[in-house]
């Protein structure tokens, strides 16, 4: 079951309108559908005509009662039309994140409960509440992929980054990978602010953005008054095109299988699908996995401290950043030498990766293993990462920018395909007003040019 969590903190951007048309399309195309309202609003079950009054039980109980058995999600789903079923919010779902507080598996509920019927939908659509908060956390645990529609105006787009930015960092804490997708909704091709708009998401966004837009257009807005999706109440009109496009792009571009780390209540690592192999013996499997990734390593160091020899911008004593790497796990089966060797592997691409100062500007290295692009996003850019992208050298194995700048301190990301990231490399950090955490670089004003 393919599961696309819709979310926007912000209210009025068209998130349930997307939510009941998106699932209502791909339910008409054939694809069994789920669509869950998370918001204690209850809009799922008004733009779809289900009477409140007879909703006896809905999302607010099967979150309350996990898998402890008590209530099956059959018991609580509407079925709305052929393929497309609907579990509905109540307002008694609000007062879920008290009633789960002391819940070790709070923030897991969604996920459980829906793995239940994994084999009984094709997709699942999650409708989130406009706040960000324990409902939202579910959504993100239980999803494969995420679209956050942006209303095409002023004020929807000054918020669209912070807003992905948020998305992503309660991402990266629930402990796996989903496809991020910006959705421009509203869409009014009339007006010149409505098409300045797109233009600057598109260059702020990149491919993050979809290639559909949802225009601005009133059947939308009748169809829900109605109670009707729009591929009931008007099958020719503009926003039932709209609706088609969005579908079909979904369905011809599935998000990679998830990477999910998988954390003990500790907080420990149990294991990454990434680099985990799925061999009879996985203990022996990743230490032969580690020698090979060990002499691959020196050899690229050793061909990149070549070129920071060779290059007089690149002293010795210029170029060692503060680090430090993350420890790679012991496994069974390595002796003490190979763990040795690592350590000394790690030491010598501390010197090399990483920001430091040269007398061109600040210079950026980081390794090559990121497909895609990659980019620097800074305060001396404006936090815009397309004004920063880093070159790959192919032969050297590694990422490279240099960035002209007065002597100073500055505050910067890794962006990796439009993900934003910590730099490994340079353990100066500070904390930013989302909770993350910013890297610090110093720009040295003895190595600034003269």
């Amino acid at each position: 079951m393919r599961t696309i969590a819709i979310i926007n903190q912000k209210g009025g951007c068209g998130k349930t309108t997307c939510s009941i048309n998106l699932a209502a399309t791909l339910a008409a195309k054939g694809r069994k559908t789920l669509l869950v309202d998370m918001d204690p609003q209850s809009h799922c079950a008004l733009g779809l005509a289900v009477p409140d009054a007879q909703i006896d039980r809905g999302m607010p109980e099967i979150l309350r009662a996990g898998m402890d058995g008590s209530i099956a999600f059959a018991d609580v789903v509407w079925q709305i039309a052929r393929n497309f079923d609907l579990a509905p919010s109540t307002m008694a779902l609000a007062g879920i994140e008290q009633q789960l507080a002391s819940a070790h598996d709070r923030d897991r509920r969604l996920a459980q409960v829906l793995s239940t019927v994994q084999d009984k939908y094709e997709y699942c659509i999650i409708d989130c509440p406009p706040s960000i908060g324990l409902l939202t956390f579910n959504a993100l645990r239980a999803a494969d992929e995420v679209l956050i529609p942006v209303e095409t105006g002023y004020f929807a787009m000054q918020g669209s980054i912070k807003q992905e930015q948020t998305i992503q960092m309660l991402a990266r804490r629930a402990g796996h990978q989903v496809r991020f997708k910006v959705l421009a909704t509203m869409y009014d091709v009339r007006t010149k602010l409505a098409r300045e708009i797109l233009s600057e998401l598109k260059k702020q966004f990149g491919d993050q953005l979809l290639p559909v837009v949802i225009n601005f257009n009133s059947k939308l807005k009748e169809a829900a008054s109605f109670g009707q999706p729009i591929t009931e109440y008007d099958a020719a009109s503009r926003g039932m095109q709209d609706f088609e496009r969005l579908a079909a792009w979904l369905l011809e571009n599935p998000p990679k299988p998830r990477t999910d780390v998988m954390m003990s209540e500790q907080g420990n690592v149990l294991r990454d699908p990434i680099t985990t192999p799925a061999a009879s013996n996985p203990a022996l499997s990743r230490a032969a996995e580690l020698v090979e990734r060990a002499k691959a390593l020196s050899a690229r160091t050793t061909a990149i401290a070549g070129k920071l020899a060779k290059d007089p911008d690149m002293e010795a004593e210029q170029i060692a950043p503060r680090v430090a790497p993350m420890p790679e796990p012991v496994v069974v089966g390595q002796s003490a030498e190979e763990i040795s060797d690592q350590d000394r592997l790690k030491a010598k691409l501390a010197k090399i990766y990483g920001v430091r100062s040269t007398s061109r500007g600040l210079l950026f290295v980081q390794p090559s293993d990121v497909a895609g692009n990659l980019a620097i996003a800074a305060d001396f850019n404006d936090w815009n990462p397309s004004k920063t992208p880093m070159s790959r050298d192919a032969n050297l194995g590694i990422w490279q920018a240099v960035v002209k700048v007065p002597p100073g301190r500055y505050r910067y990301r890794l962006v990796y395909d439009g993900e934003w990231k910590q730099d490994p490399y340079n353990d100066i950090v500070e904390t930013n007003p989302y909770g993350d955490l910013n890297n610090v670089a110093l720009f040295d004003q003895v190595a600034a040019p003269v």
